[in-house]
């Protein structure tokens, strides 16, 4: 399933920390942020921790890597 995630479906998406960044644990993507090209991919997304509200800007593709993110709140 995460083979076919795509940027622009990730807007709301849930996910969890494998290791706690700040003592946070889970975040959703907030904001996907668009490419300075016009009709550019989408290279980076905005994550917020649900608990602090810290918002933190990350390539999207990290969200692949299953050592440093899983997909939902688990």
């Amino acid at each position: 399933m995460l083979n076919a995630l795509q940027p622009k479906k990730l807007l709301n998406s849930k996910w969890t920390a494998v290791r706690p960044v700040n003592k946070e644990k889970h975040f959703i993507v907030t904001k996907l942020i668009d490419p300075v090209v016009l009709n550019g991919k989408i290279e980076q997304v905005e994550i917020e921790a649900v608990h602090s509200r810290c918002v933190m800007i990350l390539e999207w593709r990290v969200l692949l890597d299953a050592t440093v993110w899983k997909q939902g709140w688990v």
